[in-house]
């Protein structure tokens, strides 16, 4: 009963004006309780960390070059164009650089939008989670996508550890930011400066695309462009100038640096996001009807039949 009620509240509340926002709960809740895509033109809607997602398309669980992890969060969603690469950079990987095929984590949620836990952005579709860790050479059970631990590439803070770090993931992390779609990599300071070390005298324009950020010493983050057609998409800044290794970078190895004060601040508490702080089209995102149901692979499945009441 409580997950037939689940989306029919979400129906209702994407009815109400906005001016009933305080009424609300968290948008997390309605959009991370939708467990199918709305069946509407595939639309990235708003921010990176303010918006939402219509006609999401799933990645296969499974693919020539690729395994989905952590299939309980239903986050193997996104929009076609995320998916397609996603899909091109494990085969093209495979088959021209020898990586042996990619572990991908969160992409975004049926519908997009806030998630229940974990990550800000990853809302519109257009971002991918994917693992610095190799696949391996057979197929993972569920429970395994569940408790296999990703590894992290770091020797310390300031360097990785050359014992798990590989000039295939120098390969792999170019290629991703040669696509023309691709607006940013995310990886540790320590990860960009590894890749600022391997290609001393030789083509550095990729590495622009290639930001340090915090936490990402386990996997690296894709983020693409608003796809055409998606109107009132947001595109993230282009990258400042230059490849960013030298000082730019130092200044981040600069923050590690730093003593922790002596009375650390308290953590401001962000303010749940509701739905009346994302675009109104996501209200009709939330009130669409999900298309047929979808096989493990991502194909359209017919629905089950009713019994009779």
């Amino acid at each position: 009963m409580r997950r037939l009620l689940v989306p029919l509240a979400a129906f209702v509340l994407a009815q109400l004006p906005v001016s009933a926002a305080m009424a609300e709960p968290p948008a997390k809740q309605l959009f991370g309780t939708s467990a199918r895509p709305a069946s509407l033109s595939a639309r990235a809607i708003g921010s990176y960390a303010r918006g939402c997602l219509a006609g999401g398309t799933m990645l296969p669980v499974d693919g020539p070059a690729w395994q989905a992890m952590r299939l309980s969060r239903n986050r193997n969603w996104g929009h076609p164009q995320l998916v397609r690469l996603v899909e091109r950079l494990a085969i093209e990987s495979k088959e021209q650089d020898g990586w042996p095929g990619l572990m991908v984590g969160d992409l975004a949620q049926p519908r997009g939008g806030p998630m229940l836990t974990g990550h800000r952005s990853h809302q519109i579709g257009l971002d991918a989670d994917i693992w610095l860790k190799p696949m391996p050479s057979r197929r993972l059970t569920r429970e395994e996508r569940e408790k296999i631990s990703a590894v992290s590439m770091l020797k310390t803070k300031f360097e990785v550890d050359r014992k798990v770090w590989t000039p295939g993931h120098v390969k792999l992390l170019k290629r991703a930011a040669s696509y023309r779609e691709v607006s940013r990599i995310f990886v540790h300071p320590a990860i960009k400066k590894a890749l600022c070390e391997a290609t001393v005298g030789q083509d550095r324009s990729w590495l622009r695309k290639v930001r340090p950020w915090w936490g990402h010493h386990y996997h690296f983050h894709i983020r693409i462009r608003c796809p055409r057609g998606s109107v009132g998409c947001v595109n993230q800044k282009p990258p400042p100038p230059g490849d960013g290794c030298g000082k730019p970078l130092e200044e981040w190895f600069a923050m590690f640096r730093r003593p922790p004060p002596k009375k650390p601040k308290k953590p401001r508490k962000r303010r749940e996001l509701r739905l009346a702080d994302l675009p109104q089209a996501c209200r009709t995102v939330l009130a669409a009807e999900p298309p047929r149901a979808l096989s493990a692979t991502g194909a359209e499945a017919p629905l089950p039949a009713r019994k009779p009441r």
